[in-house]
């Protein structure tokens, strides 16, 4: 009895000094233990994601992959196997099982090791946000406390949707929601059993365990997962040996990305890191939606990518990728080992030249399979010498290739052909011009060999391009499109340069007097300069600084009028959008609206709007396009308002931001006007008397009345331009190399293998024009035509076309012209002025064939 007593007082006293102990610990670490009221509101880090106007995901940027799911959003049999393995007694402890842990203690001292846990689920939440993983025995006590207090604060299930998307599961996968996606490719809702099970057992070490890295190891753990399922009686006997035998699928899965869209991510990427900085921007789950579409921008990089192709075959091959073998062939599993060591690059594939026949070439790809290129697809393949300047073209295959090499090949959608990467740079960008939505933006040839965005950054000369704002400015100050200006050499020079300029055309020739809107469309140096000098230089870059050129980068010189301003093709297509929208300038954006992860709208585009708030009539006149003009006013859309380039309705609401009206609605549909004969021409085709505008394949091409649009060249071919627009969507396209010092040349070749070598410059039309041309035929393609109706105060008349002035004749020596009203002429021509060698303006439907 004594004995018993003393033990008594014994086991009393350690529990006393237990419990004192424990009060100690408590109080030792209260100071450090974190306020865990501040898991009611956790915000999960997840990454930023960007998104296309339609909703395709663009990019992911951020450390950390995770995709938050509620409880129910996870399947049962899951999280039933993350409870068997690591807390099989979740739903009875409160915080801590003391069972667990002397089970695990009980393992340790009758094994000496470590084969059990003793965490359970609540302290891996606990050290999972307030904790590092750091063993010692103060953490330790930590956990356990912060344990106590959570499972006081939260429900058993809201514990364990803070596990399932928390716990780090390898590959920067956190989350069963990012695993599910990483290691399958999959929403959680899809995974199989097995599948579950593999998952659920990263949790103990996510690296050595990891199903891509480390298969035994994880169908070891992952048959471990299931037997503890099958001990508590989560699944069958039969359930179990199923999926035992199953074998391990995982391989990694990157962001499931919808459209590659480089350079528009990048921008959506800069702008939140700049407005939140880096952490909470990669961290805070925020969506960007772009103003993007997902269509247009297939349709615009693929436009691209065929344009810079096209350029760089014109001048010539510049030779192999290197050499594999000169005499003994490799064996086909080195050949496709050395392939792989080469990555695909925007359609082109690394191949290895097996054999040359005489008009073809047997190539292997990466994958082991041999493709024949026939004679056309390596027949554009003459030397390249320099941009000026190529090689005879080849007659055998056998003058470009031989077995041995490595080479780039390509399908263009025929065959396979001989290719190479190309060096010449591009860009495309096209935006709504009601509201100044950018609708697509391609920043270069590849964003993989340079994340130069050539669509905000590089500042080239803009040619030709510049030419539709110096006539606006001419318009404005009481030029017509039926003025006469001396299409004759330049004698006064302006000195302003520091030597004589005398502009010429391109070609040299001259043509005397000739109309404002053939001097446009065919784009002709001296009556610009004329134009230029009519409204005053001073008016002219006034004019231009409105259009939203910068008035640092315009010279106080005539060469203004021939384009030498340096600008972006992002303000270049918003200059031209003022054309296409009746006068405004509207305001260029990419960012729809910005979303947190629970759907918020932090962030909503208000853009800048082209119309008027107020409610007008709608314009009643003689044309015949007015009556449809009137109908498409009453659609729905803001887009399918915009009727024509005119069109005044009432549009947005109390909240909205109008644009400026830089120019009349009069001024912007006659120069809209002029650059529709840029694409259409002239004269009468069917008589093979026509005359082409510069962008006379724009026509053939896109074959549609609606678009208008303006080639532009510089001195020695070093830019090239085309921009253009119908009153739904504006376009700029720029062809030019980076090293501002290179010339885009000249292209020649051997015609009918003749010694005597063609020679063709490059220019706007040739260059830019044809990206251009595929990108509006496939962006309109489907799309009705939009009729531009004349605005209020402009009216026709019938002039005479060699002299501007009215006539009575109804013949080809004649046309209407468009006048703004109280301009248009008012003297008749005489029959000594008459000229029938004009012919009329307007173009054949032979253009169409």
């Amino acid at each position: 009895m004594k004995w018993f007593k003393r033990l008594l007082i014994a086991f009393f006293s350690l529990g006393l000094l237990g419990i004192g102990a424990i009060a100690a610990a408590y109080f030792y670490v209260l100071p450090d233990l974190p306020d865990v009221t501040t898991l009611k509101t956790v915000k999960l880090q997840t990454p930023l994601r960007i998104y296309s106007s339609d909703g395709k995901l663009i990019s992911q940027f951020g450390e950390k992959r995770r995709i938050p799911l509620t409880l129910e959003e996870v399947p049962k049999p899951l999280l039933q196997a993350f409870i068997a393995t690591e807390d099989a007694r979740f739903y009875e402890h409160k915080g801590i099982d003391p069972i667990g842990i002397l089970r695990a203690a009980s393992v340790m001292l009758t094994t000496g090791q470590k084969k059990q846990g003793a965490s359970t689920i609540t302290m891996q939440v606990a050290r999972n946000f307030f904790l590092t993983r750091d063993k010692t025995i103060i953490r330790k006590v930590k956990e356990i406390f912060i344990s106590i207090h959570i499972e006081q604060l939260l429900t058993k299930d809201e514990i364990l949707e803070l596990y399932v998307n928390r716990i780090y599961l390898g590959q920067r996968a956190y989350g069963v929601g990012a695993a599910a996606q990483v290691y399958y490719g999959k929403e959680v809702s899809e995974l199989t059993l097995p599948e579950m099970a593999v998952i659920a057992g990263l949790p103990k070490a996510p690296s050595t365990l990891n199903p891509i890295t480390s298969k035994a190891r994880a169908k070891a753990r992952r048959n471990v997962v299931l037997m503890r399922m099958n001990e508590v009686g989560y699944i069958n006997n039969a359930e179990y040996q199923a999926a035992i035998a199953s074998p391990i699928t995982a391989k990694y899965h990157g962001a499931v990305i919808d459209l590659y869209a480089p350079y528009i991510s990048e921008m959506a990427r800069d702008y939140l890191v700049d407005k939140l900085g880096e952490e909470e921007a990669y961290t805070g789950g925020y969506d960007i939606y772009t103003t993007v579409s997902s269509k247009l921008q297939l349709d615009a990089q693929k436009a691209l990518r065929n344009n810079v192709y096209s350029y760089d075959e014109r001048h010539g091959y510049r030779g192999r990728v290197k050499e594999l073998w000169t005499k003994t062939a490799l064996e086909p599993e080195e050949i496709t080992a050395r392939l792989k060591q080469t990555g695909a690059f925007q359609g082109m594939f690394p191949a290895a030249v097996l054999s040359v026949n005489e008009q073809t070439a047997t190539v292997m790809n990466a994958k082991g399979e041999t493709i024949e290129l026939p004679w056309d697809g390596i027949k554009w393949a003459r030397k390249f010498i320099t941009n000026k300047r190529q090689g005879k073209a080849p007659k055998l295959a056998s003058d470009v290739l031989k077995p041995g090499e490595q080479v780039w090949i390509r399908n263009n959608g025929n065959f396979w052909q001989l290719s190479q990467v190309p060096l010449v740079a591009s860009a495309l960008v096209s935006l709504d011009p009601h509201d100044g939505a950018i609708r697509t933006l391609v920043g270069g040839f590849s964003f993989y060999t340079s994340q130069y965005n050539r669509v905000t950054q590089a500042k080239r000369q803009l040619g030709s391009n510049i030419k539709p704002f110096i006539y606006s400015a001419a318009l404005e100050k009481g030029y017509t499109l039926a003025t006469l200006i001396n299409n004759a050499p330049i004698n006064k020079p302006d000195t302003r340069q520091g030597t004589a300029w005398r502009p010429k055309n391109s070609p040299d020739v001259y043509g005397g007097p000739t109309r404002l809107r053939v001097g446009l469309a065919q784009s002709i140096n001296v009556m610009s300069v004329r134009a230029m000098r009519y409204a005053g230089l001073d008016a002219t870059i006034a004019e231009l600084v409105k259009f939203g050129f910068d008035p640092a980068d315009l010279p106080r010189n005539e060469s203004i009028a021939l384009g030498s301003p340096s600008v972006t093709p992002l303000q270049v297509v918003t200059a031209f959008s003022v054309f296409a929208n009746g006068g405004y300038l509207v305001e260029p954006y990419f960012i729809e609206r910005v979303e947190t992860a629970s759907g918020d709208i932090v962030e909503q585009a208000n853009p800048t709007l082209a119309c008027k708030p107020v409610v007008t009539e709608p314009v009643i006149n003689d044309d015949p396009f007015a009556a449809m003009a009137n109908e498409l006013q009453a659609s729905t859309t803001p887009l399918e308002n915009l009727s024509a380039v005119n069109a005044i309705h009432q549009c947005g609401d109390a909240d909205s931001r109008y644009a400026p009206q830089i120019i009349s609605e009069q001024t912007a549909f006659l120069v809209t006007e002029s650059l529709k004969s840029v694409i259409w021409g002239g004269g009468n085709w069917s008589k093979g008397t026509g005359w082409n505008g510069t962008a006379w394949r724009a026509a053939r091409v896109v074959k549609r009345r609606d678009i208008a649009g303006k080639t532009g060249t510089t001195n020695e071919s070093r830019d090239t331009w085309f921009s253009g627009f119908n009153p739904k969507l504006a376009t700029t396209v720029w062809v030019g190399f980076d090293d501002h010092s290179q010339e885009l040349g000249r292209t020649s070749w051997n015609a009918n293998g003749a010694k005597d070598q063609i020679s063709l410059a490059e220019a706007g039309a040739k260059t830019a024009g044809p990206g251009w041309n595929e990108f509006m035929k496939d962006a309109l393609a489907g799309t009705p035509e939009v009729p531009m109706a004349p605005p209020e105060g402009i009216v026709s008349a019938r002039i005479d076309l060699a002299t501007g002035k009215l006539t009575r004749k109804t013949d080809h020596t004649s046309r209407f012209e468009y006048f703004i009203a109280g301009t248009e002429p008012t003297e008749y021509v005489t029959e000594q002025e008459d000229n029938s060698d004009i012919f009329i303006d307007e173009p054949d439907e032979d253009l169409f064939q």
